[in-house]
């Protein structure tokens, strides 16, 4: 288990710096996007292990780095969104916007500090290990997966569940279980409906995003009769998605 917690974490490192070189050399436009589910693999690799050395100093760190590129995110799937829609003066502006902050990303004190301490955590695991505070391991990370899926129910069957919140809590069950997927002890059915919520959940943020958005960027205007439509459509969706994974994962539970 912990050799496998290892591997993780260094495969996790070698996959950062790859996404760091790409941003610095703006190579293509998935860079930003592989860095930051990079990030949330590894804060849901780190979530269990709360407690053990150098967890907290790393999770803090990999928060600064979402923290930092959530909102350029936000604003390169916009861009991407108005230059297939017909809008390319708007994604044009946003797009330049972009050009200079891939490299910055790249080159920021929040990403040079995760991985620093990313480097060394693996021989904060190893020194643990030897002290024998990582007996009992395997159930720590059980148990904190178990909570997670019932929270995860808890919040489905609530009537006027939030789907801001609902949409948080799914994705960290499924980062969850592709950090542990040995300890996957869910329906077969639970992955492929995990990403179809958060599929459709995604859609819906998207347009409540970008109608807020327009309250204050006066060129997104004329989208904002479609966006209404595509939320309202996403909405239904998503509550289709919703009761299926309710029905096929939690109507025993």
């Amino acid at each position: 288990m912990i050799d496998r917690l290892v591997a993780r974490i260094l495969g996790l490192e070698v996959r950062l710096l790859a996404c760091q070189a790409r941003l610095n050399a703006h190579t293509d436009s998935e860079a930003l996007h592989d860095l930051r589910t990079t990030v949330r693999r590894l804060r849901s690799l780190l979530r269990p292990l709360r407690g053990l050395p150098g967890v907290q100093q790393l999770e803090t760190a990999a928060s600064a780095v979402g923290t930092l590129t959530t909102p350029l995110r936000d604003r390169e799937v916009l861009a991407a969104y108005l230059e297939q829609h017909g809008q390319a003066e708007a994604a044009r502006r946003r797009q330049v916007q972009m050009a200079d902050a891939y490299p910055a990303v790249a080159a920021s004190v929040e990403l040079a500090q995760l991985l620093m301490i990313l480097d060394a955590f693996p021989r904060f695991i190893r020194a643990a290990q030897r002290e024998g505070l990582l007996k009992g391991l395997r159930k720590r990370i059980e148990k904190r997966l178990d909570k997670q899926w019932k929270k995860l129910g808890e919040a489905l069957r609530d009537p006027a569940h939030d789907r801001h919140r609902l949409r948080l809590l799914i994705k960290r069950v499924r980062y969850a279980l592709e950090a542990y997927p040995e300890l996957d002890r869910l329906p077969e059915a639970a992955m492929p409906r995990l990403k179809s919520a958060q599929a459709a959940l995604g859609d819906w943020h998207d347009c409540w995003q970008w109608l807020v958005r327009a309250r204050e960027e006066t060129d997104l205007q004329s989208c904002v009769p479609t966006w209404h439509a595509t939320m309202e459509k996403a909405e239904a969706k998503s509550d289709k998605v919703l009761d299926k994974l309710i029905a096929s994962c939690f109507e025993k539970s």
